[in-house]
């Protein structure tokens, strides 16, 4: 291990004393399951380097014959280094866009893996945030469900993406739109009074925000009335002018004028405020994860054996691991993996299933 990355191991170790031990605790220790080396490629998010980093000198402890080449601009070119055989790893802010997929697809007619390895943080802007949806702090409002954010936010649709499948069952009509305060509950004054709809940019074609697949079900289509802001500051400065408004964006831009509404995945609740703890432990439905990314196909383009490159599989078992997840703790702006979350993950990474992709290609 370099000095570099010995001094951040040992700052990191010290600072393990003030993680709560219960986040991390119950996940599986990390043990070598084989001997590694080599040098293991890595695209993508810079936000997410410093963990990386830390993951890295983790790592090296155990297999000090490996070494690390990143190359960290954006989660845009993550998955180009992997279409063009430059990286192995693929660090991702966010879920894949739709048309990303083909550009790995065409390598060997087989799909990329995302796999989970942390969960975004509560409020710095740029590092995966959870999402808080705003109001004016004199609106009466202090709750709203999935489903009727979709209906201030969202419009008259035919279906929504589920990554590469168009999902029909996401259609939904006119007649379901909210677009005044009444038919939230809201009575009095506020009965007739219209929904101002605030929102970052819309995406180009392709992109499918976390936003849209949480809450418009992967659906494109939006309120007809929306105000878009790339300034997500002003926004919420307008938003606090503004009685009748609403807004989604990071909790970090806040004001003494706003103020933060629970959400609940259904009627049934419960109606989780947002706070570290509840996007920590996934209770709050807008809670964001981060992503690796690779491929299970060989230079030659052949279905790896085993499935994943066993470089590959032994890091994200360490990432997985709960000195990986401490990894994550002691990185402050992101938050660990749920046991229940990093127990899928697992699943995922060892799965024996042939890819469903290989029965087309038999066909």
């Amino acid at each position: 291990m370099n000095p570099a990355r010995s001094i951040l191991f040992l700052c990191g170790a010290l600072l393990a004393v003030a993680l709560p031990a219960a986040e991390t605790s119950s996940l599986p220790e990390y043990r070598p399951s084989a001997t590694i080396s080599g040098v293991i490629r890595t695209w993508g998010n810079p936000h997410m380097g410093r963990m990386l980093e830390r993951w890295e000198a983790g790592f090296q402890r155990y297999h000090p014959g490996v070494y690390f080449s990143d190359n960290l601009k954006s989660s845009a070119m993550a998955i180009a280094g992997l279409s063009e055989w430059t990286a192995d790893l693929a660090l991702m802010g966010r879920q894949i866009y739709t048309f990303e997929y083909y550009g790995v697809y065409r390598r060997s007619l087989m799909l990329p893996v995302e796999i989970e390895v942390a969960t975004g943080s509560l409020d710095v802007p740029a590092k995966s945030f959870a999402v808080a949806v705003f109001v004016h702090q004199g609106n009466p409002l202090a709750q709203l469900t999935i489903k009727q954010l979709d209906a201030i936010f969202g419009a008259e649709r035919g279906g929504g993406w589920n990554a590469l499948s168009w999902n029909v069952n996401a259609a939904r009509t006119s007649a379901q739109n909210i677009r005044s305060w009444g038919q939230l509950g809201l009575t009095g004054a506020w009965a007739d009074k219209p929904i101002h709809v605030y929102g970052p940019p819309l995406p180009g074609a392709g992109s499918i925000t976390f936003f849209q697949s949480k809450v418009l079900d992967g659906g494109d289509t939006w309120n007809e009335d929306l105000r878009e802001y790339a300034d997500r500051k002003q926004m919420i400065l307008d938003l606090g002018k503004d009685p009748y408004g609403i807004a989604y964006t990071a909790l970090g831009y806040r004001s003494a004028d706003t103020k933060a509404v629970s959400i609940a995945q259904s009627d049934a609740g419960p109606f989780v405020a947002l706070s570290k703890r509840s996007a920590a432990d996934r209770s709050y439905p807008l809670a964001r994860p981060v992503y690796i990314v690779y491929t299970i196909d060989n230079e030659r383009s052949e279905i790896a054996v085993p499935r994943v490159d066993p470089k590959v599989r032994e890091f994200l078992r360490y990432v997985l691991s709960r000195q990986g997840q401490q990894d994550v703790a002691r990185d402050a702006d992101y938050l660990p993996l749920p046991p229940a979350t990093v127990e899928e993950q697992f699943k995922r990474l060892d799965s024996k299933e042939p890819p469903p992709e290989l029965e087309l290609l038999e066909q």
